[in-house]
């Protein structure tokens, strides 16, 4: 489907990918970005969802279950297009994200895995009840690993 070109819309942008791949990606490399997605889902048997708005399905951003071969842990991840900033998306998306691993996914123990400048994503987590457990260098950077609640 045509996700990948509204999803663009975050993976494009300087400010959206600051903490994250560091840089804006290409409508190619979103593309290959969408395709690692539902790639995950095949290898693990879940991953990331697409967001949207309830009143008219556009598409808000990115928020689910990540587990790259090279992270501590799986952890629920979010990623908005920036002109849905501060609307309570992610932080909305988040906790049924957590409650479907509650639910569905019990033995797996989740973090988020978060860029230590990264106040807003900080932010979320905190709001989502995870708690700071430790920082790791990871690829040249301070990263912060946040442990959600195993309870519902």
């Amino acid at each position: 489907n045509n996700d990948w070109k509204a999803l663009h819309g975050y993976y494009s942008d300087p400010a959206a990918m600051r903490y994250t791949v560091g840089q804006p990606l290409t409508e190619g490399a979103t593309w290959r970005a969408m395709a690692s997605m539902v790639g995950h889902w095949q290898l693990h048997g879940y991953g990331p969802y697409c967001v949207t708005q309830k009143k008219d399905s556009k598409i808000v951003g990115v928020v689910g279950f990540w587990y790259p071969a090279d992270w501590p842990e799986p952890e629920i991840k979010w990623g908005l297009i920036p002109k849905f900033w501060g609307q309570g998306f992610a932080s909305e998306a988040a906790r049924q994200v957590l409650q479907v691993g509650l639910e569905h996914l019990p033995h797996l123990r989740l973090i988020s895995f978060i860029d230590a400048r990264n106040q807003s994503s900080i932010h979320v987590a905190t709001a989502m009840g995870a708690t700071l457990e430790k920082e790791v260098d990871f690829r040249d950077a301070r990263f912060q690993i946040y442990r959600h609640r195993r309870r519902k």
